[in-house]
């Protein structure tokens, strides 16, 4: 009899061992806290996730983790998953304490069929989505194209608004140094995430990049002040990268988002 009850004894034991952690969680409850992020950030676009999985309002469904770990820096930036592309903490606000750390680039991993699914998968795509944004209105009042999903084109133009309050700041805001462009990553197969309409850089005399630099030792002239009131709007910027762009802000509100 004591051999029975230690045999069904084990089989219990066993089989709490063997079931899934989740089974009591309800669906939201189970999703991974790095793809919520994204539902929040996106809920013109997306409907729901599960566990590994991303579902667009259409129905189209995105893996989440490829299930490819110890991805070296180079293979996360040129062949990355949505779990890459968030696996960054982007250091908003004061948090950011210069220089960054080696390879830290919060942004730049971009898994791009889902931003070819948010925002077009061509050039003709993505200019059938743009809307002008008139840039600094009562100082400059220039017109930059913008992509209207999400609304970006609404956020940017409230940036611009503010921004041009503060006259002190307008040498580092205009010109812009452009907004759409299809095109790839200078010296990369990557696309840029100009080519879909998100994204803004300014004026370049004050700017400073990596790929100009010879010594990759971190310099910055744009003022905080300009990178603070992006942020609010869900613009990350350049500066904050390892591999730094100061001139550079694109909407990637998933990163700000908590």
């Amino acid at each position: 009899m004591r051999i029975i009850y230690l045999s069904i004894y084990l089989m219990i034991l066993s089989g709490t061992a063997c079931a899934d952690p989740n089974e009591n969680l309800s669906p939201r409850d189970a999703v991974p806290e790095k793809l919520q992020r994204l539902l929040k950030a996106y809920p013109e676009t997306l409907a729901s996730a599960s566990r590994n999985r991303l579902r667009w309002k259409d129905g189209t469904e995105m893996i989440f983790d490829d299930s490819i770990g110890n991805k070296d820096f180079e293979t996360m930036l040129n062949s990355p998953d949505l779990e890459d592309q968030m696996s960054m903490t982007y250091p908003a606000g004061h948090s950011f304490k210069p220089p960054p750390q080696k390879n830290a680039d919060p942004g730049r991993v971009r898994y791009e069929p889902f931003f070819m699914k948010m925002y077009g998968n061509s050039a003709a795509t993505v200019s059938g989505k743009l809307a002008s944004v008139r840039w600094l209105p009562q100082t400059v009042n220039s017109l930059l194209k913008i992509t209207t999903v999400n609304r970006v084109n609404e956020k940017l133009q409230a940036i611009s608004d503010e921004l041009d309050a503060l006259p002190a700041l307008k040498k580092y805001l205009a010109p812009s140094a452009g907004t759409f462009h299809w095109r790839t990553v200078r010296g990369e197969n990557r696309l840029s995430a100009h080519s879909f309409g998100i994204a803004i850089d300014i004026n370049v005399k004050y700017g400073n990049y990596w790929q100009w630099d010879t010594d990759l030792s971190y310099k910055n002239r744009i003022p905080l002040e300009i990178v603070e009131i992006f942020e609010k709007h869900g613009f990350i910027w350049g500066g904050k990268w390892y591999h730094y762009d100061t001139v550079h802000f694109e909407y990637r509100p998933e990163l700000l988002i908590k």
